[in-house]
């Protein structure tokens, strides 16, 4: 049986190491990664290597609800593409390519079973937005 695979992607006007940099680094993720004003990432950990883990803490603000989006890197080129494997054996590919715009990010990832794939679209983009905004600044 084929996997599906749901894809997001932002174009952000900056320099590619810029981007890398706030990509990568967890003083930068945590401002960034979260949907929605109401959820924020208050602690990530990353380990940016072939093998290494990361682990981003992402909660709502009011405290009802949280969760570890986590996963081990499978590949890292740098500046390029960083390919992994989330805590539930699901995949993960992040593309960036340098434009006359800035860089294109493009998320690829396979959906899991509890919510509609509309819906994981949206909060994935709604992610990568939020990047686009931070990475910007």
């Amino acid at each position: 049986m084929e996997k599906s695979i749901i894809t997001v992607e932002v174009n952000a006007n900056a320099a590619i190491d810029e981007i890398w940099g706030k990509w990568t680094s967890p003083e930068h993720i945590i401002k960034w990664n979260y949907a929605s004003d109401d959820w924020h990432c208050p602690s990530a950990t990353n380990d940016l290597r072939v093998g290494g883990k990361f682990v981003y803490r992402m909660e709502a603000k009011d405290g009802s609800v949280g969760f570890d989006f986590l996963g081990i890197y499978d590949e890292v080129v740098v500046n390029k593409k960083i390919s992994s494997t989330l805590g539930d054996g699901r995949t993960m590919n992040v593309s960036f390519n340098e434009t006359n715009n800035g860089v294109k990010i493009m998320e690829a990832f396979e959906p899991e079973s509890e919510n509609s794939h509309e819906m994981q679209k949206a909060g994935w983009q709604m992610i990568l937005d939020n990047f686009k905004k931070y990475a910007e600044k």
